[in-house]
């Protein structure tokens, strides 16, 4: 009986915490970040997987009397909040429709080319939804992993390029910079935004992700100078595998959200492109998921000191005091102006790890200098790393993302 008791808090402690993540102290946002990410998006396997727990309990006969009844109905009520949860996450069409008419017009549809438009849908594919794994890899794509684009200090920093097998010429391009705190062992290439690239490589983009130094043996500029870097070597190469040199979006999540900015708002900045200063480094739009944009904090945004003990003791390995323009070079925000290109930004507001008032903050100030669009999507009941595997919030964000893409891409000039 205690073993069932315990199952039934710890099922109650998941769905509360879909609805009332930690946001406020540092290691209880990780850890309800975590618990967020395994049971948020995977709701329904996770529903389906304790109901079966709860079954094998009964039928061993352990649940019995009060208690034993008491942990039932605690069960029934938390599969209730966790089932309601996820279907409630259908209302995300309405906030992705709404940012994207903020950011680019009421009738941006009508402005997406007509070939483009044939490829938009609104149908989602229950088959990656119901099984995530079928979008991490796809039939009619090709990958070909770890390809060398840099070597420095000895370690070969190495790329993967996604094309359809019958790939046409001249086509777009998704550079796709990997999320996990600049840190080794948090995040790499191979397993994030895998959906999102398949997805688009299925209608014809080149989809290119990429390997950068990691903390803490690295130190920031080195993250940025190797996307840089990557993005030279796609530059020269990526026609050979049918994408077009000259129409390249710019995209992470996290760590890689900020480094995505960082990179559209940077175009041949010396600092981060030391000993290739002449080469032209930038991109044509930006799509960001929960990034983070001001390293310095200036409006006390940030809800934990989490990012900052981060920043300090591994990825700039100074404090703001001591060093306060390295961490403003290290900001997007401080590099926002008139050259910045299109922008869609994407933020949860149950994220643990990264403010949202800081992604709203960061939209406004853009919108006031930028010539560009900016989109802000805002999404409610998302936490950090939604995205991650398909899910029913996850498949509509990605359908507006691709509406975005083609819209950006239907104004490019021919």
């Amino acid at each position: 009986m205690p073993w069932f008791i315990t199952f039934a808090l710890l099922s109650a402690w998941f769905s509360y915490n879909l609805y009332r993540p930690i946001q406020s102290q540092k290691h209880g946002a990780a850890v309800s970040f975590l618990s967020g990410l395994m049971v948020g998006e995977l709701a329904l396997h996770h529903l389906i997987l304790q109901i079966i727990i709860a079954l094998l309990f009964v039928y061993s006969g352990v649940v019995t009397g009060l208690w034993g009844a008491l942990s039932l109905l605690l069960l029934l009520g938390s599969w209730g909040a966790m089932g309601y949860y996820y279907l409630t996450s259908d209302t995300a069409k309405d906030h992705i429709e709404k940012g994207l008419k903020q950011g680019l017009g009421e009738h941006y549809l009508t402005q997406i080319s007509p070939e483009l438009k044939e490829t938009l849908t609104d149908q989602l594919d229950w088959q990656r939804v119901l099984f995530p794994h079928r979008a991490f890899r796809s039939p009619v794509v090709t990958t070909i992993r770890n390809i060398i684009y840099h070597e420095v200090n000895g370690v070969r920093l190495k790329l993967d390029i996604r094309h359809r097998h019958d790939q046409p010429q001249n086509c777009p391009v998704l550079f796709q910079i990997h999320g996990g705190a600049w840190t080794f062992r948090m995040g790499s290439k191979n397993e994030q935004a895998l959906p999102l690239m398949n997805y688009l490589a299925e209608q014809g983009w080149v989809c290119v992700s990429i390997d950068y130094r990691l903390s803490p043996l690295a130190t920031f500029p080195d993250h940025i100078i190797d996307c840089k870097r990557a993005l030279q070597w796609v530059k020269q190469h990526i026609h050979e595998y049918g994408g077009d040199p000259e129409f390249i979006i710019a995209t992470g999540g996290s760590a890689g959200g900020h480094l995505s900015a960082l990179l559209a708002l940077t175009p041949n900045l010396p600092e981060f492109q030391p000993g290739f200063e002449d080469f032209d480094s930038s991109v044509q739009g930006c799509v960001s998921f929960y990034g983070i944009y001001d390293f310095l904090d200036h409006h006390k945004l940030q809800a934990h000191t989490g990012l900052h003990d981060l920043l300090q003791d591994s990825i700039l390995k100074a404090s703001k005091s001591d060093k306060p323009e390295l961490y403003r070079l290290a900001s997007p925000i401080t590099h926002i102006g008139p050259h910045a290109p299109p922008f869609l930004l994407l933020q949860g507001d149950k994220d643990t790890l990264v403010s949202p008032r800081e992604t709203r903050m960061f939209a406004d100030e853009l919108r006031q200098v930028s010539k560009q669009p900016v989109a802000l999507i805002e999404l409610p009941g998302a936490q950090h790393a939604f995205d991650l595997f398909p899910s029913l919030r996850s498949e509509l964000v990605l359908h507006g993302v691709v509406r975005y893409l083609n819209w950006v891409y239907s104004q490019r000039p021919r």
